[in-house]
């Protein structure tokens, strides 16, 4: 069982990046002509960004779904991440989809834009590059917290 495992194929999160990445995508250019359903949009992206906090991200729809669909048809990974990052990061995408979905649901449409356009960047970075802005944010967090204790 996943849960069991010491670490997590670093492939799973970002193929969840390159869905989320089209989501935010969508959201986005239906900002002005319909808030509404782009406030729909982010909102079901705030309940994924949710549970990959709570539970970690190989427990969203997305990573059963690659867990499935797509790590099976792939060689299997040179080494296992940490699941520790991608659900802090799953965090910090929280925040911003609460915010957008709040901004697009109250008609402040440029709120929900920026962090939509916030979190797409984000989700662009992951899934195109491999770099996970949220996963670092959380390794500076372990160094400073270090760096403090010592």
């Amino acid at each position: 069982m996943a849960a069991d495992l010491p670490g997590i194929d670093p492939r799973g999160p970002r193929f969840t990046a390159a869905v989320t990445l089209v989501v935010f995508a969508v959201a986005l250019l239906l900002s002005d002509a319909a808030p509404g359903a782009a406030a729909v949009i982010t909102g079901v992206q705030a309940v994924l960004f949710a549970i990959g906090a709570g539970l970690g991200v190989h427990r969203t729809p997305t990573g059963v779904l690659f867990r499935r669909l797509v790590r099976p048809r792939l060689a299997p990974p040179a080494e296992l991440e940490d699941p520790a990052p991608p659900r802090f990061a799953q965090a910090v995408g929280l925040v911003f989809a609460v915010v957008a979905t709040i901004g697009f649901a109250t008609d402040v449409v440029l709120l929900g834009q920026v962090a939509a356009a916030l979190a797409f960047v984000a989700a662009f970075l992951n899934a195109v590059f491999a770099f996970c802005l949220g996963c670092e944010m959380y390794l500076l967090g372990l160094r400073l917290s270090r760096r403090a204790a010592a």
